[in-house]
């Protein structure tokens, strides 16, 4: 190992931006590899390099390992960072990556092969006697053995596929007449997703906390765990809002987390930046979930409390670097909220809304950060995760960050596709959030598209007429200087325009 000089990132969108502008400041080139429908994105403008690897769809562009070291190889790129989704948890890639001579910025294949399946990683966990939910100890793929399993649990119980994540081939099962249907599922959509059918089975915990520790290991043996996030605001399984540190956590109980996260990162021999799942109870008790062996998408609160770029450290870890902190220089000061601001359709179960972004402008000031990976004009392609952007504010407290999110919410200006906004705002605005009294049924309990603020019959008429006398005068509108116009978060108001003829 050694100082790497130029780093070919194999993601694309606001993460490959995110990777590229921390390699910038380090002073190492980069490369970028984009797919036909990436070919006008920001991240490959803002590379150094940028090299075409194929058709729209990834598994003909970005899941294409080969092609992806074939470009490190053409540009003489020296490491590869993998982002996160894609090849980010393929130990098969980070095997070849380092056959190929290249560095790969993230652990080693046998690490992720141990943490990245779930049934290997629960085995891990069980002998430190870190905290598990009652389960099945390995991989099942036949319905008989399914159901003695599941007996043995008691109902409810959860399905989950051993080899992947995302809240593919998973399945709640209240009773035992449920079983045979949701496991076929199960299995099935395992299969499609992953390759691999089986399913383990785990007592189901009706309304749990989902909180995360962010660890870092380098190849010294230091290892330290930079506190934890909390991300129980999802919907499938998939993450909406997360926050840094957790409203309810406590000093012990964060030790406790903290120092189980680093022993099983320690146990299987992992080095860089991962992240260790745990669920917790109404009563505080947790329960190790799964280790997810790359970078999280949520990483910017946790960056934003501590005043650490973990991207920076991955690259540092990966060039052989000792850590430069130890656990006692780490300290959290203030607070971070992230809003995942997706192409997605609240009124619809969430449900994608790609398309044309007509408008787009960011919010800012102070506390406001935007990492994203489009600009105003730009399509959001059907072929990807439909992400816009995250959307994160910190304050001296947690009552300041929510503060600046519902105003950054407020500058953000999207049309032309539905997103993820004025769900921000309720949440920001619910009194359970505000008391930080959540959980992963969140959703599930208190929304409902009828929260948002859909504009009333007046405010569409209201509309009309500004749009009628308009195209009948010839001449523009004026907004209040104060105001913004209409977009997915902020509707028409009648009360806020100021209309000049």
């Amino acid at each position: 190992m050694g100082k790497i000089k130029k780093i070919l990132v194999a993601n694309r969108g606001e993460i490959a931006l995110r990777i590229m502008r921390s390699a910038k400041e380090m002073g190492i080139q980069t490369v970028a590899v984009f797919s036909d429908a990436d070919r006008t994105m920001p991240f490959v403008r803002y590379a150094d390099e940028a090299v075409a690897i194929g058709a729209a769809p990834s598994s003909a562009s970005y899941l294409v390992m080969e092609k992806i070291i074939a470009a490190a190889k053409q540009t003489g790129a020296d490491a590869i960072h993998p982002g996160y989704g894609f090849l980010s948890e393929r130990e098969s890639f980070a095997e070849q990556v380092k056959k190929s001579g290249l560095t790969f910025i993230g652990p080693g294949a046998a690490a992720i092969k141990i943490l990245g399946n779930k049934i290997a990683a629960k085995e891990t966990a069980k002998k430190l006697k870190v905290p598990l939910v009652p389960g099945t100890e390995h991989a099942i793929s036949d319905m008989s053995e399914a159901e003695i399993e599941a007996t043995r649990i008691g109902f409810p119980v959860l399905l989950k596929a051993a080899a992947g994540g995302g809240g593919k081939g998973m399945r709640i099962v209240e009773k035992k007449e449920e079983l045979a249907t949701q496991f076929e599922r199960a299995t099935s959509e395992a299969l499609s997703a992953f390759g691999d059918g089986s399913v383990f089975i785990e007592k189901y915990i009706a309304s749990p906390r989902h909180i995360e520790i962010q660890v870092l290991a380098d190849t010294h043996g230091n290892s330290v765990y930079l506190f934890e996030r909390e991300c129980s605001i999802q919907r499938r399984h998939q993450k909406l809002i997360e926050e840094a540190p957790s409203p309810v956590m406590t000093e012990s109980l964060r030790k406790k987390m903290g120092e189980s996260a680093v022993a099983l990162a320690k146990a299987s021999g992992y080095v860089n930046a991962g992240t260790v799942e745990f669920l917790v109870d109404e009563k505080m008790n947790y329960y190790f979930l799964e280790m997810n062996t790359r970078l999280q998408v949520e990483h910017p609160v946790t960056e934003l409390i501590t005043g650490i770029d973990i991207v920076k450290e991955q690259i540092k870890i990966a060039q052989g670097e000792k850590l430069s902190f130890t656990q006692n220089d780490l300290q959290i000061n203030g607070h971070a909220i992230e809003l995942r601001v997706n192409a997605e359709d609240p009124y619809e179960q969430f449900l994608p809304n790609v398309g044309k972004l007509s408008v787009y402008r960011k919010p800012s000031g102070p506390g406001v950060r935007v990492d994203d990976g489009y600009e105003e004009g730009m399509e959001i392609p059907i072929y990807y995760d439909p992400m816009i952007s995250k959307l994160i504010t910190y304050g001296q407290n947690r009552d300041e960050a929510i503060s600046r999110m519902e105003r950054a919410i407020a500058e953000y200006q999207i049309t032309g596709v539905k997103s993820t906004l004025e769900f921000g705002k309720w949440v920001m605005g619910h009194e359970q959030f505000r008391n930080g009294e959540t959980n992963t049924k969140f959703i599930e309990q208190y929304f409902s598209p009828e929260h948002l603020s859909i504009p009333s019959d007046d405010e569409m008429e209201a509309a009309a007429i500004v749009a009628a006398m308009i195209v009948a005068n010839g001449k523009k509108n004026h907004v209040n200087n104060n105001e913004q116009p209409a977009t997915t978060s902020s509707r028409w108001k009648k009360n806020r325009l100021n209309i000049e003829l």
